[in-house]
């Protein structure tokens, strides 16, 4: 008895029909499909009831052999969610506004054939996914993924407050409307936080960060010491004080950060200047954070409600990526 030939593998794409020229993307997979001699693709249109994560769960469920994503960083985190801790990589395809996941990677931004070929390639990588438990004021519960940023305080502020028009015609540069519509009403709150298994502390902030990776639209490094394959959970803590606290936010994470870091000079400078209070960062595998009165959260970039608690952990290497061909993974 002969054993029988293996069925061809079959990629699956999940995308959000709003963000992605949906024709030229199927096309553009069924032709590569057919040369590297995978099977016919399946397809996913994300939905208003189902912004990926079930989608994602048909999709594996029906055997694909990996999973593309294309879509917004609300998408991203979706399909993330649901394939995290399975043994299917996920393959980004960079759409929508803010590719945050894709710009901490390094992947290519305006090339949806090479990250096809990425998907059908033999290249994977494991990287690190964020889990955030949400506590609202019922006392019910409910606890997500994030791949980038999970936030509490101005930045979600900041979010609910971009305007969506703009953020279409300008893309991620909208949600520099959106701080300015947040700045004149924001006002320092009190949390309780602590770090894994460390003592409790009481501080006011505006802002509490958990980041996955660090780094914004533009280069700019929130958390420059930040890794998607370290097992760890940054912390920033903004909290400016006086009337030139912004100020010295602004001055830390864009030009200390994001400029004098990546020079030798410029890090000696830092050692020189001291440490700049208006944003502390902490480390490590969960953070819990409650606020004294119910507070926004957001998502990589997504409004999530408000919340009375917040705990987040990092799941090491719990997502498996197709990356291109030697893609550096040393570095993100």
């Amino acid at each position: 008895m002969t054993k029988s030939a293996a069925l061809p593998r079959q990629a699956a794409l999940v995308y959000n029909p709003i963000k992605v020229d949906e024709k030229r993307l199927r096309t553009l997979l069924r032709d590569r499909s057919k040369e590297a001699d995978w099977a016919t693709p399946s397809f996913y249109p994300t939905t208003i009831e189902d912004a990926g994560q079930q989608a994602t769960a048909d999709a594996i469920a029906e055997g694909a052999a990996v999973v593309l994503v294309a879509g917004g960083d609300g998408t991203v985190r979706a399909v993330a969610e649901a394939i995290a801790g399975t043994d299917v990589p996920l393959a980004i395809v960079p759409s929508g506004t803010g590719n945050l996941l894709a710009r901490n990677l390094g992947l290519p931004l305006l090339d949806p054939g090479r990250m096809i070929d990425a998907a059908l390639g033999d290249f994977r990588h494991p990287i690190d996914i964020g889990w955030a438990a949400l506590t609202r004021e019922d006392g019910e519960s409910d606890e997500h993924a994030f791949v980038v940023l999970a936030g509490m305080g101005l930045d979600a502020a900041m979010i609910a407050n971009t305007r969506p028009d703009l953020k279409k015609s300008v893309g991620w540069v909208a949600y520099v409307d959106g701080a300015a519509r947040s700045l004149p009403n924001a006002k320092p709150f009190r949390v309780v936080y602590q770090l894994d298994d460390s003592r409790l502390h009481s501080t006011k902030v505006h802002s509490v960060l958990f980041a996955n990776c660090g780094t914004l639209p533009a280069g700019i490094a929130l958390i420059p010491s930040a890794s998607i394959i370290d097992g760890e959970l940054d912390v920033a803590i903004i909290q400016p004080a006086g009337p030139f606290g912004w100020l010295g936010v602004w001055r830390k994470i864009w030009w200390d950060n994001s400029v004098l870091r990546r020079s030798r000079a410029g890090r000696l400078v830092l050692q020189r200047r001291g440490r700049n209070a208006s944003v502390r960062y902490l480390r490590g595998q969960t953070a819990e954070v409650a606020p004294i009165a119910p507070t926004a959260i957001e998502l990589d970039g997504d409004e999530f409600g408000l919340a009375v608690r917040i705990r987040c952990r990092v799941a090491p290497g719990a997502l498996l990526l197709a990356l291109p061909e030697g893609h550096p993974v040393d570095r993100i």
